[in-house]
């Protein structure tokens, strides 16, 4: 799998809008290119491949040639996590050994679009245990999509970007029966991680399957420390199948099956005794559809999500509780391309339904007192419907991006109790509630020779989740607080700016970029000192706000040098600020960051030395929960070697990371819970080709 922020650049592209007329003008004048577009242009149309306008990253997890793919990465069978987290700009909040939460430009989940495919899904966890990309495995994927701010507009409305996961398909690749079956383990969790997957592919039809199983116990830290309650169980099951109907029409269909079991997470009070996903849908595919149109797409998706969260394995809680949570979404989009003398057309349509419930039900140590029961997310109904729109004008040596989204999302409380619940807080609020979420941008980008110039502004804004808007006594253990959501906050809206700078050569490559969110109705939780706390022992009660306004700041270099044609020097550093409008720190606000790497790679040999590291957290508040993280540093080797085997291959991957057994944890690392120690790992892969 790769991941891949914009079109391949590691910078992202800016947008521009500052009121709402100016988003419906641009989509109005896409709409009137799509329909009738004077031939007359005279702009000169430049090939695409110097015309790179969104800026982002790939990292790629599986392709055909599993081998070469392998010599690629450090460590083959790496969960997601942590393929995710190799990424420059893309960081994960841990609450455990498994099922991190993504982090992108400073903001996680609810700022975030995150698909599968072009696929809406939605956690079922109120503790956020359970993120979108928990539910697929770097098994069935090729990509993942990494788009910053409002370039990320096309996946759904957001603020600070999306990710959009691709599975792999064989996609009418004439190879015919392959396939390949991996083992892996590592020493720190006692790990063991197996997988396979049998595809077949022609002209006319193709399918693959895959299936991977992941089981570890608990991990050691830095030192030898054990980590209890840290040990995970996930198997992951999937598959595509295609069929060519004509010349330039394709029918697909896809299915994945995940679930986990037994996973514990360590800076939490609770665990999770069952995470479970069933996510399909069919899709269609025309090379034309009518005059100049191409490349239509549509699909239809459904998936069904669902938590248990409970605390049966802990020895001493105060008292015993059970937490099951469900996330089912419907939806569709279809996608259409028109290409006009120098303009490149994209228009969208694209929507969804979501029911979101949760409960709690809280069982007293006292034999003959009642247990109580709350809905924690008092099944909550969304429907967001929403048209998105972008044109590409090529210009010699450069091009400009003008993109729209324009969508409308109603909410409402289908359960009595549940409403009747959050009415204590709001007496007069209304069962439904229906938004307008609006996204425009601007994006420029330049070809000088050795150096090209990417630069944008824009504007977007995003409606509360469900936890901000209807969360009923939702306990963080991070700050201590139990948190009440609030269905009466205006949408949070972000202009932005970024800009980036590269300069290529035979041998140098350095990226300077950097991007800054003007943020407003910032929201975030505030205490509420008449409020009293649910949960025994919590500090007190936050009602979520909207802030004035926050600023956010993010700057990154990134250099690559070419030593030999064999050998490669990477390296990364990364600057963050986070500050609302009263100047307190905002939480999750990344120190100083640093990565470097060199790698070998000569025919069927490989190996990398890499480092990474942060410096201490100067900027952060514990108002939020937040203490200081020290300074880091950590080390990872890898040696890689293919063997040739008549006409198939065999894979052996060796590494150790945390080379020096060093003790830390991150300003990610909920309730600081320390990184793994030293861990040996090992991966062999068999394909047959």
């Amino acid at each position: 799998m790769r991941i891949v922020i914009g079109g391949g650049s590691h910078c992202q592209m800016p947008t521009f809008q500052k009121r709402f007329p100016y988003s419906i003008g641009i989509l109005f004048y896409a709409l009137f290119m799509a329909i009738g577009y004077s031939q007359d242009v005279k702009v000169e149309t430049i090939s695409d491949s110097i015309l790179l306008i969104n800026l982002g990253e790939v990292i790629v997890i599986s392709s055909f040639n599993k081998a070469l793919e392998h010599n690629a990465q450090n460590k083959p069978l790496s969960t997601l996590d942590e393929y995710l987290e190799s990424s420059s700009v893309v960081n994960m909040i841990k609450r455990g050994a498994y099922a991190w939460e993504p982090v992108l430009n400073d903001m996680s989940s609810e700022r975030l679009s995150v698909t599968i495919d072009g696929m809406r899904v939605f956690g079922a966890c109120t503790d956020k245990m359970d993120p979108v990309t928990s539910y697929v495995d770097v098994s069935n994927l090729s990509e993942a999509h990494v788009t910053s701010g409002q370039q990320g507009a096309e996946q759904g409305s957001t603020i600070g970007g999306a990710i959009d996961l691709k599975l792999e398909k064989s996609n009418f690749k004439p190879k015919g029966w392959y396939g390949s079956v991996e083992a892996g383990g590592e020493s720190s969790n006692a790990a063991r991680i197996f997988g396979g997957e049998l595809n077949y592919s022609n002209s006319e039809f193709y399918l693959d399957t895959d299936i991977i199983y992941r089981k570890a116990d608990n991990y050691t830290a830095g030192g030898g420390g054990e980590i209890e309650y840290s040990q995970f169980e996930k198997y992951n099951v999937s598959a595509n199948v295609g069929f060519r109907v004509s010349d330039d029409r394709k029918l697909t269909a896809t299915f994945i099956f995940d679930e986990a079991r037994d996973v514990g997470y360590p800076a939490l009070p609770m665990d999770v005794s069952l995470a479970q996903a069933y996510i399909g849908s069919v899709g269609w595919f025309q090379d034309t559809l009518f005059g100049s149109f191409t490349d239509w797409e549509t699909k239809l998706y459904a998936n069904k999500v669902t938590h248990v969260m409970d605390d049966s394995k802990r020895p001493d809680v105060p008292i015993r509780m059970d937490m099951p949570g469900w996330s089912d979404t419907y939806g569709y989009f279809s996608r259409v391309n028109l290409r006009q003398g120098a303009h490149r057309l994209l228009l969208k349509l694209d929507g969804y339904y979501n029911r979101s419930l949760a409960e709690m039900t809280m069982y007293p140590n006292d034999p003959d007192e009642s247990p109580m029961f709350m809905l924690t997310w008092p099944d909550i109904r969304t429907l967001n419907s929403a048209i998105y729109a972008e044109d590409v004008i090529d210009f010699k040596g450069s091009s400009l991006k003008l993109s729209t989204r324009l969508a409308v999302q109603n909410s409402n409380v289908a359960d009595e109790f549940g409403l009747s619940s959050l009415r204590i807080f709001y007496p007069d609020m209304s069962r439904h509630k229906t938004r307008f979420l609006k996204s425009v941008a601007l994006q420029y980008n330049t070809d000088m020779g050795a150096y090209q110039f990417n630069g944008g502004i824009s504007y977007g804004d995003r409606a509360p989740s469900v936890s901000e808007a209807f969360g009923f006594y939702l306990f963080n253990s991070f700050d201590n607080h139990d948190y009440i959501g609030n269905p009466n906050l205006e949408n949070e809206k972000a202009l932005e700016a970024n800009a980036k700078i590269s300069f290529k050569d035979e041998k140098l490559t350095i990226d300077l970029e950097g991007n800054y969110f003007y943020m407003i109705d910032y929201i975030i939780g505030e205490v509420d000192p008449t409020l009293s706390a649910m949960t025994i022992g919590a500090d007190g009660v936050k009602i979520y706000k909207n802030l004035d306004h926050a600023h956010l700041y993010n700057i990154s270099c990134n250099a690559e040098y070419d030593i030999l044609p064999e050998l490669k020097w990477t390296g990364v550093l990364t600057y963050h600020r986070g500050v609302d409008g009263d100047g307190r720190n905002l939480p999750f606000i990344s120190p100083l960051a640093y990565g470097s790497s060199i790698r070998y790679v000569d025919g069927k040999f490989s190996g990398s030395i890499s480092m990474r590291g942060a410096g201490k957290q100067v900027d952060y508040n514990p108002d939020f929960g937040e203490d200081q993280t020290d300074a880091y540093t950590v080390f990872s080797l890898s040696l890689g070697r293919t063997f040739s085997i008549n006409s198939n291959e065999l894979y052996l991957k060796l590494g150790v990371e945390n080379v020096f057994d060093e003790y830390y944890s991150t300003y990610t690392d909920w309730k600081n819970i320390p990184r793994m120690g030293r861990n040996f790992f090992m991966t062999v892969s068999y394909s047959i080709n």
